[in-house]
Protein backbone atom coordinates (compact mmCIF):
# COMPACT_ATOMS: atom_id res chain seq x y z
CA UNK A 1 0.00 0.00 0.00
CA UNK A 2 1.00 3.30 -1.07
CA UNK A 3 2.34 5.69 1.58
CA UNK A 4 -0.42 8.67 1.69
CA UNK A 5 2.04 11.23 2.91
CA UNK A 6 3.73 11.34 -0.03
CA UNK A 7 0.85 12.94 -2.02
CA UNK A 8 0.18 16.25 1.14
CA UNK A 9 1.93 19.33 -0.23
CA UNK A 10 2.74 19.94 3.37
CA UNK A 11 6.85 19.40 3.75
CA UNK A 12 7.94 16.75 6.24
CA UNK A 13 9.88 17.17 9.12
CA UNK A 14 12.42 15.20 7.96
CA UNK A 15 13.31 17.24 4.86
CA UNK A 16 12.84 21.00 6.55
CA UNK A 17 15.35 19.91 8.82
CA UNK A 18 17.97 19.37 6.74
CA UNK A 19 20.46 22.85 6.82
CA UNK A 20 19.67 25.44 3.82
CA UNK A 21 23.01 24.58 2.24
CA UNK A 22 21.35 20.53 1.78
CA UNK A 23 19.04 18.96 -0.45
CA UNK A 24 16.06 20.17 1.96
CA UNK A 25 14.15 23.51 2.20
CA UNK A 26 15.45 26.50 3.66
CA UNK A 27 12.79 27.06 6.47
CA UNK A 28 11.50 25.63 9.43
CA UNK A 29 8.77 23.04 9.71
CA UNK A 30 6.06 25.62 10.90
CA UNK A 31 7.03 28.60 8.29
CA UNK A 32 5.06 30.18 5.47
CA UNK A 33 6.48 28.70 2.54
CA UNK A 34 4.51 31.21 0.06
CA UNK A 35 7.37 33.16 -0.55
CA UNK A 36 8.82 30.13 -2.28
CA UNK A 37 6.55 29.74 -4.83
CA UNK A 38 6.78 32.04 -8.18
CA UNK A 39 5.85 35.52 -8.35
CA UNK A 40 2.54 36.52 -9.71
CA UNK A 41 2.90 38.24 -13.81
CA UNK A 42 0.80 40.74 -13.34
CA UNK A 43 1.55 41.17 -17.27
CA UNK A 44 0.37 37.69 -17.73
CA UNK A 45 -2.63 37.47 -19.57
CA UNK A 46 -2.81 33.13 -19.99
CA UNK A 47 -5.48 31.20 -18.32
CA UNK A 48 -5.49 27.76 -17.46
CA UNK A 49 -5.93 26.44 -20.88
CA UNK A 50 -3.35 28.59 -22.46
CA UNK A 51 -5.60 30.93 -23.88
CA UNK A 52 -4.29 34.42 -24.53
CA UNK A 53 -6.32 37.93 -24.28
CA UNK A 54 -3.50 39.42 -26.70
CA UNK A 55 -3.33 36.90 -29.17
CA UNK A 56 -6.81 37.03 -29.12
CA UNK A 57 -7.46 40.33 -29.31
CA UNK A 58 -5.26 41.07 -32.52
CA UNK A 59 -6.87 37.77 -34.06
CA UNK A 60 -10.49 39.17 -33.43
CA UNK A 61 -9.26 42.83 -34.21
CA UNK A 62 -7.40 42.15 -37.62
CA UNK A 63 -8.88 39.01 -38.92
CA UNK A 64 -12.54 38.17 -37.51
CA UNK A 65 -14.02 41.78 -37.54
CA UNK A 66 -12.83 41.52 -41.53
CA UNK A 67 -14.66 38.25 -42.00
CA UNK A 68 -17.67 38.60 -39.79
CA UNK A 69 -18.91 42.31 -40.62
CA UNK A 70 -17.45 42.42 -44.56
CA UNK A 71 -16.80 39.00 -46.54
CA UNK A 72 -19.31 36.52 -44.57
CA UNK A 73 -21.79 39.57 -43.99
CA UNK A 74 -22.86 37.21 -41.28
CA UNK A 75 -26.77 37.24 -39.88
CA UNK A 76 -27.74 35.52 -36.71
CA UNK A 77 -31.34 33.87 -35.32
CA UNK A 78 -32.09 32.83 -31.98
CA UNK A 79 -29.03 34.05 -29.70
CA UNK A 80 -31.11 34.70 -27.22
CA UNK A 81 -30.97 31.15 -26.51
CA UNK A 82 -27.34 31.23 -25.55
CA UNK A 83 -27.42 31.18 -22.20
CA UNK A 84 -26.20 34.51 -20.26
CA UNK A 85 -24.32 32.29 -17.28
CA UNK A 86 -23.83 28.89 -16.54
CA UNK A 87 -22.30 26.38 -18.39
CA UNK A 88 -23.63 25.67 -22.14
CA UNK A 89 -22.86 23.34 -24.74
CA UNK A 90 -23.59 24.72 -28.39
CA UNK A 91 -23.65 21.16 -30.59
CA UNK A 92 -23.17 22.85 -34.12
CA UNK A 93 -22.94 21.40 -38.05
CA UNK A 94 -19.47 21.74 -39.87
CA UNK A 95 -18.08 21.81 -43.21
CA UNK A 96 -15.04 22.78 -45.16
CA UNK A 97 -11.55 22.62 -45.89
CA UNK A 98 -10.19 25.16 -42.84
CA UNK A 99 -13.91 25.54 -42.08
CA UNK A 100 -14.44 29.55 -40.68
CA UNK A 101 -17.75 27.94 -38.86
CA UNK A 102 -16.48 27.67 -35.08
CA UNK A 103 -14.71 31.64 -35.97
CA UNK A 104 -18.38 33.21 -36.93
CA UNK A 105 -20.10 31.45 -33.95
CA UNK A 106 -17.84 32.83 -31.21
CA UNK A 107 -17.74 36.32 -33.06
CA UNK A 108 -21.37 36.18 -33.04
CA UNK A 109 -21.96 35.65 -29.28
CA UNK A 110 -19.27 38.12 -28.87
CA UNK A 111 -20.91 40.75 -30.77
CA UNK A 112 -25.00 40.07 -30.73
CA UNK A 113 -25.34 38.43 -27.60
CA UNK A 114 -26.65 40.91 -24.45
CA UNK A 115 -24.23 39.49 -22.23
CA UNK A 116 -20.89 38.33 -24.51
CA UNK A 117 -19.07 35.33 -22.86
CA UNK A 118 -16.19 33.39 -24.24
CA UNK A 119 -16.57 30.45 -26.34
CA UNK A 120 -13.63 27.50 -25.81
CA UNK A 121 -14.15 25.44 -29.08
CA UNK A 122 -12.93 21.55 -28.92
CA UNK A 123 -10.77 20.74 -31.74
CA UNK A 124 -9.28 17.62 -32.22
CA UNK A 125 -5.93 15.58 -31.29
CA UNK A 126 -3.97 15.46 -35.03
CA UNK A 127 -3.44 19.40 -34.22
CA UNK A 128 -1.19 18.58 -31.66
CA UNK A 129 1.48 17.50 -34.52
CA UNK A 130 1.51 20.40 -36.69
CA UNK A 131 4.66 23.05 -35.25
CA UNK A 132 3.46 26.62 -35.03
CA UNK A 133 -0.44 25.72 -35.54
CA UNK A 134 -0.40 23.59 -32.60
CA UNK A 135 0.69 26.65 -30.24
CA UNK A 136 -1.59 28.80 -31.81
CA UNK A 137 -5.06 27.10 -31.59
CA UNK A 138 -4.91 27.60 -27.35
CA UNK A 139 -4.11 31.22 -27.52
CA UNK A 140 -7.39 31.88 -29.42
CA UNK A 141 -9.48 29.45 -27.14
CA UNK A 142 -9.34 25.58 -28.49
CA UNK A 143 -9.39 23.09 -26.47
CA UNK A 144 -8.40 18.92 -26.78
CA UNK A 145 -11.69 17.25 -27.84
CA UNK A 146 -11.40 15.31 -24.57
CA UNK A 147 -14.68 14.42 -21.68
CA UNK A 148 -12.56 15.27 -19.12
CA UNK A 149 -11.87 18.48 -20.73
CA UNK A 150 -15.74 19.68 -21.67
CA UNK A 151 -17.22 18.76 -18.28
CA UNK A 152 -14.68 20.52 -16.19
CA UNK A 153 -15.39 24.11 -19.00
CA UNK A 154 -19.57 23.40 -18.37
CA UNK A 155 -19.35 22.41 -14.58
CA UNK A 156 -16.55 23.72 -12.52
CA UNK A 157 -16.01 26.60 -14.65
CA UNK A 158 -19.52 26.72 -15.77
CA UNK A 159 -18.17 28.10 -19.62
CA UNK A 160 -19.35 28.27 -23.03
CA UNK A 161 -18.30 24.90 -25.29
CA UNK A 162 -18.57 24.42 -29.05
CA UNK A 163 -18.28 21.18 -30.14
CA UNK A 164 -18.88 19.73 -33.63
CA UNK A 165 -20.23 16.12 -33.39
CA UNK A 166 -19.45 14.71 -36.83
CA UNK A 167 -15.89 15.78 -36.35
CA UNK A 168 -13.25 15.10 -39.44
CA UNK A 169 -16.07 13.07 -41.26
CA UNK A 170 -17.92 16.83 -41.53
CA UNK A 171 -14.35 18.75 -42.51
CA UNK A 172 -13.77 15.72 -45.20
CA UNK A 173 -16.96 16.28 -46.94
CA UNK A 174 -17.25 17.26 -50.68
CA UNK A 175 -19.26 20.01 -52.24
CA UNK A 176 -21.59 17.50 -53.78
CA UNK A 177 -22.49 16.29 -50.25
CA UNK A 178 -22.95 19.83 -49.08
CA UNK A 179 -25.51 19.98 -45.83
CA UNK A 180 -25.89 16.70 -45.45
CA UNK A 181 -24.68 15.85 -41.82
CA UNK A 182 -22.81 13.00 -41.07
CA UNK A 183 -23.59 10.53 -38.29
CA UNK A 184 -22.94 12.39 -34.62
CA UNK A 185 -20.56 9.77 -33.25
CA UNK A 186 -21.76 7.75 -30.20
CA UNK A 187 -23.44 10.76 -28.66
CA UNK A 188 -20.41 11.66 -25.94
CA UNK A 189 -21.54 15.34 -26.37
CA UNK A 190 -24.59 14.39 -25.01
CA UNK A 191 -23.42 12.45 -21.99
CA UNK A 192 -21.32 15.19 -21.23
CA UNK A 193 -23.97 18.17 -20.85
CA UNK A 194 -25.68 15.47 -18.91
CA UNK A 195 -23.34 15.17 -16.84
CA UNK A 196 -22.52 18.16 -16.01
CA UNK A 197 -26.14 19.77 -16.35
CA UNK A 198 -25.54 22.08 -18.59
CA UNK A 199 -28.26 23.13 -21.44
CA UNK A 200 -27.59 21.86 -25.08
CA UNK A 201 -27.92 24.47 -27.54
CA UNK A 202 -28.17 23.42 -31.07
CA UNK A 203 -26.54 26.02 -33.83
CA UNK A 204 -27.12 25.77 -37.33
CA UNK A 205 -24.76 27.33 -40.15
CA UNK A 206 -25.29 27.91 -43.58
CA UNK A 207 -22.39 29.30 -45.46
CA UNK A 208 -19.72 27.71 -44.50
CA UNK A 209 -19.40 25.22 -47.25
CA UNK A 210 -19.61 27.40 -50.55
CA UNK A 211 -16.64 29.44 -48.70
CA UNK A 212 -14.44 26.61 -48.44
CA UNK A 213 -15.72 23.98 -50.82
CA UNK A 214 -14.23 20.58 -51.05
CA UNK A 215 -14.26 19.73 -54.87
CA UNK A 216 -11.81 15.91 -54.19
CA UNK A 217 -9.62 14.38 -51.67
CA UNK A 218 -6.59 13.22 -53.03
CA UNK A 219 -5.50 10.13 -50.83
CA UNK A 220 -2.03 9.96 -52.19
CA UNK A 221 -0.89 13.37 -51.95
CA UNK A 222 -2.43 13.35 -48.45
CA UNK A 223 -0.02 10.37 -47.24
CA UNK A 224 2.73 12.10 -49.40
CA UNK A 225 2.24 15.52 -47.24
CA UNK A 226 1.61 13.73 -43.62
CA UNK A 227 -1.90 15.87 -43.56
CA UNK A 228 -5.28 14.97 -42.18
CA UNK A 229 -6.13 15.05 -45.79
CA UNK A 230 -5.53 16.67 -49.03
CA UNK A 231 -8.57 18.64 -50.53
CA UNK A 232 -8.84 19.97 -53.86
CA UNK A 233 -10.28 23.45 -53.59
CA UNK A 234 -10.74 27.03 -55.42
CA UNK A 235 -7.67 28.18 -54.09
CA UNK A 236 -5.26 25.17 -52.39
CA UNK A 237 -3.26 23.56 -53.66
CA UNK A 238 -2.00 26.21 -56.42
CA UNK A 239 -1.89 29.04 -54.25
CA UNK A 240 0.04 27.28 -51.17
CA UNK A 241 -1.20 26.85 -47.55
CA UNK A 242 -2.58 30.48 -47.64
CA UNK A 243 -4.43 28.76 -50.14
CA UNK A 244 -6.76 27.37 -47.35
CA UNK A 245 -7.67 30.63 -45.91
CA UNK A 246 -9.02 31.69 -49.55
CA UNK A 247 -12.49 31.77 -48.71
CA UNK A 248 -14.85 32.66 -51.13
CA UNK A 249 -17.33 35.48 -49.88
CA UNK A 250 -20.85 32.84 -49.37
CA UNK A 251 -23.34 34.76 -47.14
CA UNK A 252 -23.54 33.03 -43.62
CA UNK A 253 -26.29 32.60 -41.81
CA UNK A 254 -26.16 31.14 -38.13
CA UNK A 255 -29.65 29.90 -36.05
CA UNK A 256 -29.13 28.96 -32.31
CA UNK A 257 -32.11 26.50 -31.43
CA UNK A 258 -33.93 26.45 -28.28
CA UNK A 259 -31.55 24.83 -25.65
CA UNK A 260 -32.33 21.61 -24.36
CA UNK A 261 -32.27 21.34 -20.50
CA UNK A 262 -30.83 17.99 -18.41
CA UNK A 263 -31.87 18.51 -15.09
CA UNK A 264 -31.17 14.82 -13.50
CA UNK A 265 -27.55 13.91 -13.61
CA UNK A 266 -28.07 10.01 -13.86
CA UNK A 267 -29.55 10.65 -17.20
CA UNK A 268 -25.86 9.71 -18.24
CA UNK A 269 -26.19 6.47 -17.25
CA UNK A 270 -29.22 5.10 -19.75
CA UNK A 271 -26.45 4.69 -22.57
CA UNK A 272 -29.87 4.34 -24.80
CA UNK A 273 -31.39 7.48 -23.65
CA UNK A 274 -28.15 9.41 -24.96
CA UNK A 275 -28.51 7.86 -28.03
CA UNK A 276 -31.96 9.12 -28.59
CA UNK A 277 -30.93 12.66 -27.70
CA UNK A 278 -27.89 12.82 -29.81
CA UNK A 279 -30.29 11.44 -32.60
CA UNK A 280 -32.78 13.94 -32.19
CA UNK A 281 -30.16 16.88 -32.05
CA UNK A 282 -28.81 16.03 -35.08
CA UNK A 283 -32.17 15.89 -36.70
CA UNK A 284 -33.23 19.13 -35.61
CA UNK A 285 -30.01 20.80 -36.50
CA UNK A 286 -30.31 19.13 -40.41
CA UNK A 287 -34.12 19.89 -40.70
CA UNK A 288 -33.27 23.61 -40.03
CA UNK A 289 -30.25 23.97 -41.96
CA UNK A 290 -32.30 22.28 -44.79
CA UNK A 291 -35.04 24.95 -44.19
CA UNK A 292 -32.24 28.12 -44.06
CA UNK A 293 -30.51 26.87 -47.48
CA UNK A 294 -34.15 26.39 -49.30
CA UNK A 295 -35.22 30.05 -47.86
CA UNK A 296 -31.99 32.27 -49.17
CA UNK A 297 -32.30 33.25 -52.78
CA UNK A 298 -28.52 33.31 -53.80
CA UNK A 299 -25.60 31.54 -52.09
CA UNK A 300 -23.41 35.54 -52.48
CA UNK A 301 -26.38 37.25 -51.19
CA UNK A 302 -28.68 35.50 -48.40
Amino acid sequence: MADSTRTSLRPSEELVARPASGEGLPAPADADLRRYLPAIEPERRLNDWGRSERVEGVFDRYLLEFFYRYWFRVEVEGIENVPDTGGGLLVSNHAGALPPDAAMIGKAIKEEHPHPRPLNVTVEHFFKGYPGFSMLIPKIGCVAAHPANVHRLLYDEEQLVLVFPEGRKGTEKLYKDRYKLRRFGRGGFVEAAMRARAPIVPVCVVGAEEAAPIFAQVGLLRRLTGLIYFPITPTFPHLGPLGMLGYLPAKFRIRFLEPIEFPDEDMADDRGLVQSYAHDIRARIQENVFEMVEQRESVWFG
